[in-house]
């Protein structure tokens, strides 16, 4: 009886064994085929979607392997911080400097370091990709991360209004920045350094900002007016394919090959606007539109009064540096006393234009690019825009770079001359103006400088219509672009400047 009760236990137990381990066999391979399948899918996931996931703070080498984790290099980096910030901090308030000054938005009158320390947090590196693109160079693309403690204080200066210290807090900084080096047969063996930012991911830099012993109310619209400021100078100086070149080393080198050059002339029709949003309580709105692909470079239509549905008609050319990348931004506003309201903007990619091949576009205005910024979904209207873009040769390239350089240089004397309160309001109205205002001639700036109304008109007037330049050394450009350049005034309030009706040209404009 026993050995029977001991053979049907072991059988019982045995089979049971075998059970529970097939069991187990088809779970684990389960679990493996969900695995691979999981893996699959992520393998498969783009860029995009990988952001969505994961959010925008992920690092690059994750995604892309060919980012190459540097952790000796952040070792070595926070032991090195502290002087690296020293001399960074100057180095920024140099180089800086002259850009709020030169982007600066007309409702400021100064715009300057007070204070400016990048604090004792080091940057974190998290990925290196090095390639060789060209012979000669050697491109590093290094994806940065910065949640630091630095210490800045803008000094903020308003028409009426005394110096405002702004402090801006919690700084962080995410992007990619791309490092060529240019090689040399000499000692250190590298002539010139170019960098500059991709322009995908796009980079991001959140901060936060805090009146010191005072409030941000005083201005209005001040945080708005410095978060377009910072915006300009990423994405108009060192956001690719703009880019900063350093020649090191002390070996002469030329750095024309380096630099951004023209590539094309986009020609833009602003046809008409349909359904703007009206912003006046009595009446409507007065729209204008101003069209730009640099924000050194914008234009400006005349204004429609008392108008939601305008028509234009009006045609522009604008240079274009890099039609893969660049974009063209449309904006429309409302003219009013004081500043002016964005009614709505949009923007167009020139990868999406086939050269010496007309395109009509119908652009849906959006309060705000930023959809974070958009308070309301309401319908803003539309703005019908005409464009043709038109790819140079080695000569036209040449001439307009020459001509562009000679443009800004114009524009910079017309500012010291007290002609325009900064280089931005030179950018919303420098150019001659044809049959109104009183020519100046004798102040050295040009003929076009006239009073128009209660505004001021500066400008600079181009060969093409025999209203040329008088000694501001721009006879060529007319040459070049063949056309008039007709200017707007900036009307002076006693608080804002605002813009009067012109057209300003990235080189020159042609109204229709």
């Amino acid at each position: 009886m026993g050995l029977v009760s001991g053979m049907f236990m072991g059988m019982v137990f045995g089979i049971s064994l075998m059970a529970g381990w097939r069991h187990m066999m088809k779970y684990r391979s389960t679990k493996r085929i969900a695995k691979a399948a999981d893996i699959k899918v992520l393998g498969a996931l783009s860029r995009d979607d990988l952001k969505k996931i994961c959010g925008d703070n992920y690092p690059e080498w994750i995604s892309f392997p060919v980012y190459e984790q540097v952790k000796w290099l952040n070792k070595h980096l926070s032991k090195l911080w502290p002087f690296v910030a020293e001399a960074a901090s100057a180095v920024i308030k140099e180089s800086v400097e002259p850009l709020l000054e030169e982007y600066r938005p007309p409702g400021i009158t100064s715009l300057k370091f007070s204070k400016l320390s990048l604090g004792t947090v080091a940057p974190k590196i998290e990925g290196i990709r090095v390639q060789t693109l060209k012979k000669g160079q050697i491109t590093m693309d290094i994806d940065l991360r910065w949640g630091g403690d630095p210490s800045i204080i803008l000094g903020v200066e308003a028409a009426l209004v005394a110096s405002i210290p702004i402090q801006l807090k919690n700084l962080q900084v995410f992007t990619v920045v791309r490092v060529i080096f240019q090689l040399a047969e000499e000692i250190p063996c590298i002539s010139a350094v170019v960098v500059a930012l991709l322009a995908e991911p796009k980079p991001r830099i959140d901060y936060t900002l805090k009146a010191v012993g005072g409030s941000l109310t005083a201005v209005p619209g001040i945080s708005d007016m410095i978060d377009d400021t910072v915006n300009s100078i990423v994405t108009d100086m060192l956001q690719w394919p703009h880019r900063i070149v350093v020649p090191i080393g002390g070996i002469p080198v030329d750095t024309s090959e380096l630099e951004l050059k023209p590539e094309g002339k986009l020609t833009v029709t602003v046809v008409k606007a349909n359904d703007l949003k009206n912003m006046e309580m009595i009446g409507k709105s007065d729209p204008y539109v101003v069209v730009h692909i640099r924000p050194l470079f914008k234009i400006k239509t005349k204004v429609i009064e008392n108008n939601l549905n305008p028509v234009w008609n009006e045609t522009f050319e604008l240079i274009a540096e890099d039609r893969e990348t660049q974009e063209l931004t449309v904006e429309v506003f409302d003219q009013d006393i004081g500043q002016d309201k964005r009614l709505g903007i949009a923007k167009f990619r020139l990868i999406e234009l086939e050269p010496e091949t007309p395109k009509e576009v119908n652009l849906n205005l959006l309060s705000s690019l930023d959809t974070l910024k958009i308070k309301d979904n309401k319908d803003r209207g539309s703005c019908t825009i005409k464009l043709l873009y038109h790819q140079f040769n080695k000569e036209e390239q040449l001439i307009a770079l020459e001509e562009e350089k000679r443009i800004l240089e114009e524009r910079k004397r017309l500012k010291e001359a007290g002609v325009i309160g900064s280089t931005m309001d030179a950018l919303d109205g420098a150019a001659s103006l044809v049959g109104s205002g009183v020519g100046m001639v004798g102040t050295g700036i040009g003929t076009g400088v006239g009073l128009v109304g209660s505004g001021v008109s500066a400008g600079v007037g181009m060969v093409g219509s025999g209203l040329g330049a008088v000694g501001s050394g721009l006879s060529k450009a007319g040459k070049f672009m063949g056309r008039t350049v007709t200017g707007h005034s900036n009307k002076k309030s006693e608080t804002t400047t605002t813009p009067d009706e012109s057209k300003e040209e990235n080189g020159g404009a042609k109204p229709q």
